[in-house]
């Protein structure tokens, strides 16, 4: 965190294998953060509202053309110095394992130039994995790694592996 500028906007992007991740990494966010979220959580009209209030960009997942759509959303976010969340696989893994990352967040920080901050939230699989109904107790890591610049990289490919990079060196071996 101590390589967070506190009054710079960044590209959060984190792992994604529980619905715990959301509400613990949100809180730990310096400053203000949007996030991209699935079009679909904004059909829950209580839940709706306050991802409204606070500016979250919903992302439909199944056109192309809308999901760029969001992107360019995200973009308006980040340029009004609101920091932008994304869970970059672009859903909740069912193993923990990373899945393939979406490549939308990084043509939103190649075209912004907007710092990239890579997040492994290690451990929330094993508390609340995916189709389990409810949580059980434990203990969960966040590991925020050193911010990546976009026009330092030069390239969405290479800012992609460098992401993942970061973000598998501190899983659990049997995960990353």
């Amino acid at each position: 965190m101590d390589r967070i500028e506190p009054t710079r906007a960044y590209i959060f992007m984190s792992n994604h294998t529980s619905n715990l991740d959301p509400p613990l990494l949100i809180p730990l966010i310096p400053r203000r953060t949007s996030v991209l979220v699935k079009k679909e959580l904004f059909r829950i009209p209580v839940l709706a509202q306050a991802m409204r209030i606070g500016s979250l960009v919903p992302v439909d997942r199944s056109h192309r053309e809308r999901a760029i759509e969001s992107l360019r959303e995200a973009e308006k976010v980040l340029r009004a110095g609101i920091s932008m969340t994304i869970f970059v696989e672009g859903t909740r893994s069912w193993d923990g394992q990373l899945l393939p990352f979406k490549k939308g967040p990084f043509y939103l920080a190649m075209e912004s130039g907007i710092p990239v901050v890579p997040i492994t939230i290690a451990g929330t699989h094993e508390l609340w994995p995916k189709g389990r109904r409810f949580p059980r107790p434990g203990t969960v890591r966040v590991i925020f790694h050193e911010p990546i610049e976009p026009e330092a990289v030069g390239d969405r490919e290479l800012l992609m592996a460098r992401v993942r990079e970061s973000i598998a060196s501190a899983l659990p071996e049997k995960v990353a």
